[in-house]
């Protein structure tokens, strides 16, 4: 079922960019890597901090072979998989295939650490704090200016 979300109420100024990041994702992508995300703790004792964790499956994969970048408001994984020369296969039913995966971030979401381990890549943001902000507005009386 697809769904179409529009911006053009009069309540809902500036939000432009939101529409576009929305149809975007809703381009979708091939499924692969299979990843996870979690709401996980890190940390002990007093330390211990909430974080967000993103883990793809990027098993065959070296640490050489992916990359972690931040390219605007998206977090963008990729991996690319060397060929060896001079392997010769009988039967390949291993592809090696290149990937990218976005994810898009709210603002002020930090990249806390990225670590391979067991063919797992887990990446960890940080959420801040929402603060709230209350601001009065002068009403200025132009009649009695």
């Amino acid at each position: 079922m697809t769904r179409m979300v529009q911006f053009n109420s009069p309540f809902l100024l500036g939000f432009d960019e939101m529409e576009r990041l929305l149809e975007r994702l809703a381009k979708g992508s091939d499924g692969y890597p299979p990843y996870n995300v979690e709401d996980a703790a890190v940390g002990e004792g007093d330390g211990v901090k909430r974080v967000l964790r993103i883990t793809l499956a990027v098993a065959g994969f070296s640490r050489d072979e992916l990359s972690v970048t931040l390219e605007e408001n998206q977090l963008v994984i990729r991996g690319r998989q060397r060929e060896e020369e001079g392997r010769v296969f009988l039967h390949r039913g291993i592809a090696a295939r290149q990937f990218q995966r976005a994810f898009v971030l709210a603002d002020g979401i930090e990249v806390l650490s990225a670590r391979l381990d067991n063919g797992l890549l887990a990446i960890d943001l940080v959420r801040p704090e929402p603060t709230k902000l209350v601001r009065k507005i002068e009403i200025v009386d132009e009649a009695n200016s």
